[in-house]
């Protein structure tokens, strides 16, 4: 096995091994996790040499696309123990923060401008 190669198969066993934690996980991260085994398997079978024994015929060329060789994804764990939650931020949302100021700002703005003119001093 070449050096690139050897690199291509790294870099797809740590894919490998992301995929395999997320699909431990809840949510978003465990949708992500097969699309992220395929590309494993992807980077697997795009091995520089691969590519060059199916230029010369040497390798098979009839995987169907789609195809994988991904082994089950392991089941979600339970949630025996109920973990802490970090405190979120509460509040209002900031930029409804910031535009309250704004149009408050604007309105004390007019209204001196508003007094100024009632009682000009020339």
């Amino acid at each position: 096995m070449s050096t690139a190669d050897h690199r291509v198969d790294q870099a797809a066993g740590k894919v490998q091994d992301l995929a395999d934690r997320m699909a431990g996980e809840e949510g978003v991260k465990a949708k992500l996790a097969d699309p992220l085994a395929e590309d494993a398997d992807l980077l697997r079978r795009m091995k520089p040499s691969l590519i060059k024994a199916r230029m010369h015929g040497e390798a098979p060329t009839d995987q169907k696309p789609g195809e994988t060789t991904i082994p089950p994804a392991p089941q979600p764990r339970s949630r025996a123990a109920p973990e802490k939650q970090k405190p979120r931020g509460g509040g209002p949302n900031p930029w409804v923060v910031v535009g309250a100021a704004l149009v408050a700002g604007i309105f004390i703005a007019k209204w001196i401008d508003w007094r100024g003119h009632a009682h000009p001093r020339y």
